[in-house]
Formats: structure tokens, sequence, C-alpha cells
């Protein structure tokens, strides 16, 4: 999830993430960033930097500032990759990003790490106390909230799920296929998509066809629960995964009742599933988990860093795969981006009988607006 692009300074904290997960053969330097003007509203003694070094995780303890004894805010890496990194500042959550004096949105940080650097940064105003017009719901008529607090027995939380139905729905007796995407809150509607929205109702209104239409499902992300529920592995940094219990619910629970509500092609050849970043991931798991149940999976700018076991998974369970696979992803996202995904990507080709389709773009970045440019793509693929 997550935001856009901006600046010019040099970057940032790849860091500690970099050097625990990225190549030692790249070149390394020493990087400072200081915070030299602050917004003087709130007192505030917690400051982290979020970005595409660390999944855009906003709380994120080994990106948070320190204080001299000044009450100065700066953050020292000493060991940084070369590279170009996007980032932002949070003072703990995306409700509490950085932002305009008049509560804009602001692009994403970028800088290109070359040297040792020591980079100055100014925070004009944060997210939550600035004065903004108030955000406008987008969703289409054809959206609409099948429950704000969907019970989720296999984690024993409860998520809103929203549905889009194709624009014929109403007046035919025909049943469709359903496309199943996470980060449900992103999906259709500005009004609730912090990071801009993926516009897929805007989308299927123009793609759908009599011949071409289908159901999308849009399940919410849990905001602090994301990192360890779109991931079926344990991962030091983020915990224990729950993508095994997620995607579970989603063969047990959630389609059962999607397909006991609606009108839906229920066979795995008209049962899609879809997401970017730790979606992309959960995505593919599930796909590779559920061959029955899922014939076509979107996977587009995966998070495949968070989940180092998923190579030994895929050779075990790759011959039964014979679905379909749409993989995206942006040569400006991050180092490894391209890399890993195509890796994953050799590994299925020679394990399975899969079809797969691999989109790159070589200046894509890592939020909704390049995602939201791809899903016609992937939509028109897929018919």
């Amino acid at each position: 999830m997550q935001y856009t692009k901006v600046s010019y300074m040099k970057k940032i904290s790849v860091i500690i993430i970099s050097v625990l997960f990225f190549s030692n053969s790249y070149c390394q330097y020493t990087v400072r960033l200081n915070i030299t003007q602050l917004s003087a509203q709130p007192k505030t003694n917690v400051i982290f930097v979020a970005g595409s070094f660390n999944n855009w995780t906003p709380n994120d303890e080994d990106n948070k500032f320190q204080q001299d004894s000044a009450g100065n805010f700066f953050l020292n890496y000493p060991r940084v990759d070369s590279g170009t990194y996007e980032f932002k500042f949070t003072r703990g959550s995306w409700q509490t990003v950085e932002c305009k004096k008049n509560g804009a949105d602001i692009e994403n940080r970028i800088v290109t790490i070359k040297s040792d650097t020591v980079l100055n940064f100014s925070i004009e105003s944060w997210k939550d106390l600035s004065m903004q017009e108030p955000r406008k719901h987008t969703a289409s008529k054809n959206v609409h909230i099948i429950d704000s607090a969907f019970y989720i027995p296999q984690l024993n939380r409860h998520r809103r799920i929203w549905i889009y139905l194709p624009p014929d729905y109403s007046s035919s007796q025909k049943k469709y296929a359903v496309l199943y995407m996470h980060d449900g809150q992103n999906l259709f509607d500005e009004y609730t998509a912090a990071f801009g929205e993926w516009g897929i109702d805007e989308a299927m209104d123009t793609l759908s066809t009599s011949k071409k239409s289908l159901i999308v499902v849009g399940i919410d992300n849990g905001a602090e629960k994301r990192m360890s529920e779109y991931n079926p592995y344990e991962y030091d940094r983020f915990g224990k995964g729950e993508g095994k219990e997620y995607t579970n619910f989603l063969v047990s629970t959630l389609k059962p009742f999607i397909d006991a509500h609606y009108r839906t092609k229920k066979d795995s050849a008209h049962t899609y599933i879809a997401g970017s970043s730790m979606g992309g991931l959960i995505s593919f798991y599930a796909i590779l988990e559920y061959p029955k149940i899922f014939g076509v999976a979107g996977i587009f700018s995966p998070a495949f860093w968070t989940a180092p076991q998923l190579n030994d998974e895929v050779k075990r369970k790759a011959s039964s795969v014979k679905g379909k696979f749409y993989f995206y992803a942006g040569g400006s996202e991050s180092k490894t981006m391209v890399s890993d995904m195509q890796n994953i990507i050799d590994i299925l080709r020679d394990n399975s009988k899969a079809q797969i389709k691999v989109e790159i773009n070589n200046e894509g970045r890592h939020n909704e607006t390049n995602w939201r440019r791809e899903f016609p793509k992937f939509y028109n693929w897929i018919n």
C-alpha cells in the first residue's frame, strides 16, 4: 500500500533492512537523517520513517528517530546499500503521516545513495492535524458493503467486506466469475483509501460487457495485522505469519458465503484472487495452497522478500498447479523487487504447467497509481 513520489534529496533508510536482506556485494555507505524543521504542533518525541525498504511499515522500531540533548531528531544508518529509495515520515501510523500545510498529500520522498550522506528534512504538517477538504466517496453505485464487521473465525477477528456487482447483475440471471482482492479499503473508494484507490469499480464499469464481467469481493486489511495476516510464514521483523489461517478463511468461510448469497460460477476456472505487495504474496500463496479453488492469480509487486521459505514451497507444490498467473512489478520499486519475482517465476515455470504472464514497467513505483494502471491489462488477459 502505498504512496506516490517526490523530492530530490538523497536517500534513506534502506537501511538495516537492506543490510539484512540484500546482497552484500552492493556498495554500502553511512547515512544520517536530520529533521531540521518540524511542524510546531503537536509536540512529539516519536517520528518514524517508512518506505520501500521496510514495506512501508509506519511504526517500524528499526526506523525510529532518536533525539539529541537539544531535542533535535536524527537517525543514523551505519551501512546502507547504494540505490534509490522512496519514503515518508510518520508519527506511528498512516493517519499521522506527514503532509503539506494545507493538508494535501505529498508525493513520496525519493533519494539516491551513492556515497556517505547526511540528509536534512523539514516536515510541514501532519495529516491528522492539518486543515483539509474532507475526502469524498467515489465508489460507484455497483459497490456495496456486505458487512462492516464480517467475522473471521480462523483468526477470531472481524473485517469489512466489499462487493462489486456487474452493471447487469440485477437485470439478468447470469452467473459470474468472482475475483477476491485484499486491501479492500484501497480498491473502490477514495474516502477509505489512504494511498489513493485502485479504481476497480471504474475499471469494471468501463470494461464489463455482456460476455465479459465478474464480481469483485474486497477484504479490508487489518492495518497493524497486515504484515502477519498476509504472510504464511514467520518473519522475524513482523512475527508469526497468519497467512495460512487467512487463506483458509477465504476458502472455508468467505467463498461459501459469497457462493450462497450471489450468483457465482463456483469452479476454480472462474475463481480468481489478486493483490499487491503483501497482498501479492498472499495471492500467490493462496493459489499455490488451493489450486482446486483458485484458478487465476493477479500478483502485483509481490513482497516475496518477506517470505524466503516460499522458494522451497513452490518446488514442492507447483506440480499440482495448472492455473493462470499474472505477475507485475515496477523497476523503480526496490533493488530486488523484479529479481525476487523473477526467481519465483523461474521456479514455477520449471515445476508446473501453469500459464504465466509477466509485465515489467521499468519506471513503475510501489503505489496504487501504478496498480490502477495495470489492472485493466490483468482483467483483459484473464477474460
